[in-house]
């Protein structure tokens, strides 16, 4: 059985954001057009579908680190925030960006809420899994010594 460790995260969430799109599960918010990731970033992301792609990541990340919040993942989606002549300091990715997405996948039956924060539901793990299958696939298919694994 194919899992999400099995395969490259890339071709993983580039696959999953696919999916997401064409099954209208989650769906860009209005203000998704305009908004940066976070305060480090300076221009709003270049890829007109970066919204799935967030998603699909989102979900890979709940799928890895069980039970996640806002917070972590605000952690984890931050970067150096560049302060002109003064040094260089972390700062978290967008909150609003990771709660829209949480209550979107949440809504879509992919992820549950619990006490401790958010955990991939069965039928969340089930379609990553799939998507995992999918992806090793077309892996084995473009190179056979890839088959083993």
């Amino acid at each position: 059985m194919t899992t999400v460790y099995d395969v490259p995260a890339e071709m993983l969430i580039n696959s999953v954001a696919d999916k997401l799109k064409k099954d209208q599960k989650v769906k860009p918010p209005e203000w998704a057009r305009f908004a940066k990731t976070g305060a480090h970033k300076e221009l709003s992301p270049d890829n007109a579908d970066w919204w799935f792609v967030r998603c699909a990541s989102i979900l890979r990340r709940i799928y890895i680190d069980g039970p996640v919040g806002v917070s972590r993942l605000r952690s984890f989606y931050g970067g150096r925030h560049r302060n002109g002549v003064m040094p260089v300091h972390f700062s978290k990715g967008s909150g609003s960006i990771a709660r829209e997405a949480l209550q979107q996948l949440e809504k879509s039956g992919f992820i549950k809420a619990q006490k401790t924060g958010r955990t991939i539901s069965p039928q969340g793990q089930s379609f990553l899994d799939n998507a995992a299958h999918e992806v090793k696939e077309e892996l084995t298919k473009t190179n056979p010594a890839m088959a083993k694994y």
